[in-house]
């Protein structure tokens, strides 16, 4: 784990959908995140070391990397990722657009729960203990999601399992992609 530069802490970030509806249940609002994900790795912002996406929320390992802030990062992921989820229930006429309506000044819906959560990662024993608990969040007795970590297809389980990152968005937290 010597490879993780440790001077940019990595993060466990989890932010939540409002009010804990399952939006996320449905692949194409996972595939909206995905492809954000793979936009902020692509402009050199983030590295990825894990990932979950779950029915009501979502768990990242990430890692800011120097000359981007963490707020200005995290702001922009869920902006976008809360603006593309608005277009497809308007585009698809989907009733559920409703439920994401709010009384605010700045805006008139919102998808994401205030105040993510982010802790820096201070040592490789936590930074282990949180991979390991994203991997194995969907087989939680109150999702059941499948039966084995690397069996669920939203997560980094499987990357770390057999070394291939079908979705182009982690990094193997040794160094080595």
């Amino acid at each position: 784990m010597s490879k993780i530069n440790f001077d940019y802490y990595p993060q466990f970030f989890t932010a939540t959908i409002l009010e804990w509806k399952t939006l996320l249940k449905d692949d194409n609002y996972k595939d909206i995140i995905i492809r954000s994900l793979k936009f902020l790795k692509n402009e050199g912002s983030i590295v990825i070391y894990a990932f979950v996406i779950m029915p009501n929320h979502i768990h990242l390992i990430w890692q800011i990397q120097d000359g981007y802030k963490q707020s200005a990062v995290q702001m922009r992921f869920l902006k976008f990722t809360g603006q593309q989820m608005k277009f497809r229930l308007l585009d698809s006429g989907d009733e559920k657009l409703n439920n994401f309506r709010v009384n605010a000044k700045d805006r008139e819906y919102q998808f994401w729960e205030r105040n993510a959560l982010s802790i820096d990662l201070w040592n490789p024993e936590v930074f282990m203990q949180k991979i390991d608990y994203i991997h194995h969040n969907p087989l939680q007795d109150k999702w059941q999601l499948a039966s084995f970590p690397e069996d669920y297809h939203y997560s980094s389980a499987r990357f770390y399992e057999t070394g291939q990152d079908e979705f182009g968005i982690l990094s193997h937290y040794s160094g080595d992609d």
